[in-house]
């Protein structure tokens, strides 16, 4: 620790020495960061430990390639802080789920001076279906795998969901297999061959509406403690009723496609109520026609 804190001293007080010795150049514009490297947690989609193997498989799921920071180093950043914790060997896939013609999704790898790190991708709208439709947990990816007959192909998942003999396991798949197929199918499509009821009923689907919620009201807690209890819920609420609409909004989209801006400036004159019974009524709808005579209803 002395030789450390020596030496610590000496770089930060004669920096220009080290990068002459170092570098072998002349610099100037110096500034001294702070040695304390920022930790911030970050949240990875999934990390499964290989028990027998010693392995650890991590999945990342874009829909989109674009990534802020950048997935590469996205990549970089979960391998090292895994690697730092478990001392294993980890296999990084992601997998994008949305066609896209953009070069990001052909990526796969990390590279500055001194580093390149390496990592598996997949392209979903690339792959056989064939392999996807043998296991439950795979079936609402086929419906983005490869084929020439789309419809065909969310049919023939839809048989096999069918075919799951345990109820609370066909509900929950069939509610994800909904989820993912509007990625790329209609609603009025995947109505066809999906049962609309799994979604209402489902646990997975009341998470999806709570999470908003949920989220906007610990916020609202948080900033609580530290501004006064009483303005702090204040702000969860709002912040709940402004989570809730954007989750009603995003879920209105994938129902019903684009909102028009009349019917969005009603959406947010409603309360977190409102909201909530909206979020449970809008599966039924099938146009706009539909949310407009909703909102008429409330409002007389």
């Amino acid at each position: 620790m002395t030789y450390d804190n020596t030496l610590k001293y000496l770089v930060e007080q004669y920096p220009e020495d080290f990068i002459r010795y170092l570098l072998a150049s002349e610099a100037t514009d110096i500034q001294i960061l702070k040695t304390e490297l920022n930790q911030e947690p970050i949240r990875a989609d999934s990390v499964t430990f290989l028990q027998t193997a010693n392995q650890i498989l991590h999945l990342e799921f874009q829909t989109l390639p674009a990534s802020t920071p950048p997935l590469p180093l996205r990549m970089l950043d979960y391998w090292v802080r895994l690697y730092r914790q478990y001392n294993c060997d980890i296999e990084q896939v992601v997998i994008f789920l949305k066609p896209t013609t953009s070069e990001a999704v052909f990526v796969d790898q990390f590279t500055a001076r001194n580093t390149t790190h390496r990592y598996r991708i997949i392209r979903i709208w690339e792959q056989d279906p064939e392999p996807l439709l043998l296991s439950p947990g795979l079936l609402p990816l086929a419906t983005l795998a490869r084929t020439d007959s789309p419809q065909s192909l969310l049919q023939q998942v839809a048989v096999q969901v069918s075919m799951i003999e345990e109820e609370a396991t066909k509900q929950s798949i069939s509610v994800c297999t909904q989820l993912l197929a509007g990625l790329v199918f209609e609603p009025e499509l995947i109505r066809q061959f999906l049962r609309r009821e799994d979604m209402r009923e489902s646990a997975i689907y009341q998470e999806i509406l709570e999470e908003g919620l949920q989220e906007g009201r610990q916020r609202g807690i948080e900033q609580g403690l530290e501004q006064g209890l009483e303005q702090g819920l204040e702000q969860g609420l709002e912040q709940g009723r402004q989570s809730e609409l954007r989750l009603v909004i995003r879920l209105l989209t994938r129902r019903l496609g684009s909102i028009n801006s009349q019917l969005q400036s009603r959406l947010q004159e409603l309360s977190l109520a409102q909201l909530e019974d909206l979020g449970e009524v809008l599966l039924d709808f099938v146009s706009e026609a539909d949310l407009m005579n909703w909102l008429n209803t409330i409002e007389n």
